[in-house]
């Protein structure tokens, strides 16, 4: 039977399903923060980056599907976000696309494949474009890459009961338990300005790329999603039906399938080692 969590009813009481043990687990120090990340299983690598406010927990529906598919999983807490750290410096996607970098470097991998929802989507694709020959391909789920992009947003039950694990998360895994209103203030800030990216440098993406859209996304526009398709070479479109911008976790199962159809099309692809020795 398909898990369902539409108004994400258990993910307010319970979070996402819990992580499995982690292969290894650690921080980088970069640039003022202690970056927390945790790699799982073995074969080729997958990074999942979380959407923001959020933490790498909330990908529990899909590290397992990964790793039945022979997938290494690496997740990584953003900068300030979960269990890392960040220092006063506003926040910015290019930092946070270095410090995944980072993480790379300490792991050892040359390339991988990238999963982002939301401003982990960002940090995805303006990594890809900065350094592509780190990047296998990247999964973009439901973010924008310039402010046209965004919609309004509407109050709802939903958003509420997303903010309130955020928030009850924060101060349990955060070094700063106490800092959630300064911490959300901050993230907003970022998203207000950025990404500003014009179709021009979407045109110059050279990594495959999937957007991926929600049929009831709260935050992110149809037309949106449709011009990033259009404008990023060779890029791919899916729409998720029924779903919004918690996919991931209402309908892993329906996300999930398309994420791993993803990959095992990367995967199809001959290419260079994508990771040095361990």
């Amino acid at each position: 039977m398909e898990h369902s969590d539409d108004n994400l009813a258990a993910f307010a009481e319970h979070g996402a399903t819990p992580l499995p043990a982690a292969t290894v687990e650690g921080h980088v120090e970069r640039d003022g923060a202690r970056i927390w990340y945790a790699a799982y299983g073995q074969g080729k690598p997958v990074i999942l980056l979380h959407g923001g406010l959020g933490h790498s927990g909330n990908w529990g529906f899909q590290v397992p599907a990964l790793l039945e598919t022979g997938h290494r999983v690496i997740l990584i807490d953003s900068r300030g976000h979960g269990r890392s750290s960040r220092d006063a410096r506003p926040y910015s996607y290019e930092l946070m696309a270095a410090d995944v970098l980072a993480v790379m470097d300490k792991l050892e991998l040359e390339k991988a494949s990238f999963v982002g929802w939301s401003d982990g989507a960002c940090i995805a694709l303006v990594l890809a474009s900065k350094a592509p020959e780190r990047a296998s391909g990247v999964f973009f789920f439901a973010c924008n890459m310039d402010p046209s992009g965004t919609k309004e947003i509407e109050p709802s039950p939903v958003l509420d009961r997303c903010f309130a694990r955020h928030s009850s998360d924060y101060r349990q895994l955060s070094a700063t338990p106490d800092d959630f209103g300064a911490f959300v203030d901050a993230v907003s800030a970022m998203q207000r300005t950025e990404p500003n990216y014009t179709a021009a440098d979407l045109g110059e993406i050279r990594v495959p790329v999937a957007i991926v859209q929600s049929e009831n996304d709260e935050f992110i526009k149809y037309e949106h999603a449709d011009y990033l398709a259009h404008s990023i070479p060779g890029a791919a479109f899916v729409l998720l039906a029924d779903v919004s911008h918690f996919a991931p976790l209402q309908r892993p199962d329906r996300f999930n399938a398309a994420l791993t159809a993803f990959l095992a099309a990367l995967d199809d692809e001959p290419e260079g080692e994508t990771q040095r020795s361990q």
